[in-house]
């Protein structure tokens, strides 16, 4: 077996002519590349044999001037570390910092696909509305998928052909003496094809960030503070991932009549002392607009009634509202007429401390 014939070099070659050849030679044959070849196997004995035996100078000479190859001692070994060089020295290699590197960041690397992130925005109704339902336009800043690649990142058809520096295997192989490693392909970065070009309007990255006008419905019945979820409506998400949700925070204007109360709404509404007393019926503006609530004879200041249904709508039980809380608050009119105030004197003279003995009894 003519050493030299294996490895494809003249008689004369240089250390670096044995080393190019053996590397060549060595990305074909190796047993990792071709597992379960076993005619490859013994291809790659042969060489490996053959590369130590002319890269060292004495076994070289030996060689040369009887023909005879290695001694046993020497014989090709197929794994291990034996006599592996750690350092950084030497061109077209791979050092034990590159592959220990290599492996964090095969280890690291993200997910190809990945949901987009979350937006938080927040939108102001009226009281009205907040209890009705409401669809409101709100401009937001996301990041959509570029509209010139559709997120791709490149111009034109995605596929360029095949990686030259890896010949579309996504991996390359460096070596060290004997050992042959991977890892991959900086051109490709793994994919095996040739990186296309750019699209020119996002720089390759795929996205875009615009503004945009998002409808959203406000259901009835929601709550100053409350958040309502927008599915979609988020940035874009990364190699076709989902996009992300907008959440946005809903700010409930006061109202001059109505105060919330979880489901239920108060009100409070003026009565005459007339009224109070001898009973009457009164006007109570609803969310669904005027009723009429009987207030019985001897109403207090301060008495609630309960309008059952009258209230907001549940957000927790649908088809169910709230109830309406009335409260009576007793107005005592202006005098400004003698009549008048002869008849609440004649009033004080027939009830006398009546107002503070009542109170008495209750305490």
């Amino acid at each position: 077996m003519d050493f030299y014939v294996v490895l494809g070099v003249p008689q004369g070659a240089t250390p670096n002519q044995i080393t190019r050849a053996y590397r060549r030679l060595a990305r074909r044959f190796h047993p990792d590349i071709n597992p379960g070849d076993h005619v490859a196997a013994l291809r790659f004995k042969e060489i490996l044999l053959a590369y130590e035996t002319l890269i060292d100078p004495v076994r070289r000479s030996r060689y040369d001037v009887g023909g005879e190859g290695a001694p046993e001692s020497c014989a090709p070994r197929s794994s291990g570390f034996e006599g592996f060089d750690f350092s950084a020295s030497g061109s077209d290699s791979t050092s034990f910092g590159d592959l220990f590197a290599e492996a964090i960041a095969a280890r690291t690397a993200p997910a190809r696909a990945q949901r987009g992130s979350d937006l938080h925005a927040g939108v102001a109704v009226s009281f009205e509305e907040s209890l009705q339902g409401v669809r409101r336009a709100v401009t937001v800043t996301r990041e959509t998928a570029c509209r010139a690649c559709g997120g791709r990142g490149v111009a034109g058809a995605t596929d360029a052909g095949v990686c030259v520096l890896c010949e579309g295997a996504g991996t390359v192989r460096s070596s060290r003496r004997h050992m042959i490693f991977s890892r991959i392909c900086p051109s490709c970065a793994g994919t095996g094809s040739r990186r296309p070009q750019e699209c020119g309007l996002c720089g390759g990255v795929g996205r875009q960030t615009r503004s945009e006008r998002v409808q959203v419905d406000v259901p009835p019945g929601t709550a100053d503070s409350e958040r309502v979820r927008v599915a979609g409506a988020g940035h874009a998400g990364w190699g076709g991932g989902a996009a992300g949700d907008l959440y946005l925070t809903v700010h409930v204007g006061p109202h001059h009549v109505f105060c919330r109360d979880g489901d239920d709404l108060h009100v409070v509404v003026p009565v005459g002392v007339h009224e109070a007393a001898l009973g009457s019926r009164v006007a109570v503006d609803t969310p669904d607009g005027t009723v009429t609530l009987r207030v019985p004879p001897g109403t207090q200041s301060g008495q609630r009634f309960r309008l059952r249904g009258r209230g907001v709508a549940s957000r927790q039980a649908l088809g169910q509202r709230g109830d309406l809380l009335v409260e009576v608050r007793l107005m005592l009119p202006e005098v400004l007429d003698e009549r008048s105030k002869e008849l609440l004197r004649e009033f004080g003279r027939i009830h006398g401390s009546g107002a503070r003995a009542g109170a008495r009894r209750e305490g």
